[in-house]
């Protein structure tokens, strides 16, 4: 009888232990996976900050940055080193960011919100197209030097490609952080985000600041697409991931940054440990519910930034 509870016992212990690291597991993928819907949301959030638009096209925008990364790296493209194609990529994705605000959203300047909306969803099928056009519909894969490497810490197997994901996403969000609050171009962008007239009889170049937010943006855009892409085989519709990265923007609150990675890391976390656990599709539908939640009980947002803008 003693053996018997003792063997129980010990099975009680594996079982606790196995589920314990599978939940590890589960959360360790989910924070990888939550930065990357992090780093679009901030995109989402640097439109917000310099204009209070949307831009629908972010996703697309990631999707694109990767495309180019890979043509500028894979060796049956043009085969350069990974660090100097990724750079490259931001380059071309802060000239299309730019270029795009220049040419085309800058000519609905004082239109109703609503037009920057459905200007920047077309916009996203435009991104579909152009990539599929170039490199097919087919999925690649992004060549990279950390790819199939993993560490085994305790028995969980981390992939390095989640350890990179994590640590850029960090720093990235802490520098576009300082970038807002100590720069001369952040902070004037959150005053032309306040009062565009105001700003400009003042003397910020409100159409300048815009385009270089939609620049950068671009680059925030490729950093993520990058990031997905050294997990997986990417296609042009993965664009379509920036509806979650909207859903987390919503959640940490439009107007903030650190809200914006907080918002993608609850999702990342969440989506997993539902789809092990919970029954059905709620899995797909947990980003939006927990977005209904936060709505409901906290309308900004989880980190909503309250100000009255000024008219």
């Amino acid at each position: 009888m003693g053996g018997d509870g003792h063997e129980g016992l010990h099975d009680r212990r594996n079982c606790a232990r196995a589920l314990l690291m599978e939940l590890l597991q589960l959360i360790i993928g989910g924070l990888a996976n939550g930065c990357i819907y992090g780093l679009v949301a901030l995109g989402f959030v640097l439109i917000y900050k310099a204009s209070e638009g949307v831009n629908f096209a972010q996703g697309d925008m990631m999707m694109l940055g990767a495309f180019v990364a890979l043509g500028f790296g894979n060796t049956g493209q043009l085969g350069l080193p990974f660090g100097v194609a990724v750079v490259l990529a931001m380059v071309v994705m802060f000239g299309v960011g730019y270029g795009v605000e220049r040419v085309v959203v800058r000519r609905i300047f004082g239109q109703p919100q609503f037009a920057l909306v459905i200007l920047t969803i077309a916009m996203g099928f435009v991104f579909r197209f152009v990539a599929g056009s170039i490199w097919g519909y087919s999925p690649l894969v992004l060549e990279t030097p950390f790819a199939g490497k993993n560490l085994y810490p305790g028995g969980i197997v981390v992939g390095l490609a989640d350890l990179v994901t994590i640590g850029v996403t960090l720093v990235l969000t802490l520098a576009l952080w300082a970038f807002f609050a100590f720069t001369k171009i952040g902070l004037a962008a959150q005053a032309a985000s306040q009062n565009q007239m105001a700003a400009y009889i003042v003397g910020v170049p409100v159409m300048r600041v815009n385009s270089l937010i939609w620049g950068l943006s671009g680059v925030v855009a490729t950093v993520a697409g990058v990031l997905y892409a050294t997990k997986g085989a990417i296609d042009p519709n993965v664009g379509l991931l920036g509806i979650k990265a909207f859903a987390a923007a919503v959640i940490g609150g439009l107007g903030s940054l650190p809200g914006a990675l907080i918002g993608g890391l609850i999702i990342g976390v969440v989506e997993p440990i539902a789809g092990r656990y919970a029954p059905g599709e709620l899995a797909k539908m947990s980003p939006y519910i927990i977005m209904l939640i936060v709505l409901v009980t906290r309308p900004g947002g989880l980190f909503a930034q309250m100000h009255a803008k000024k008219v």
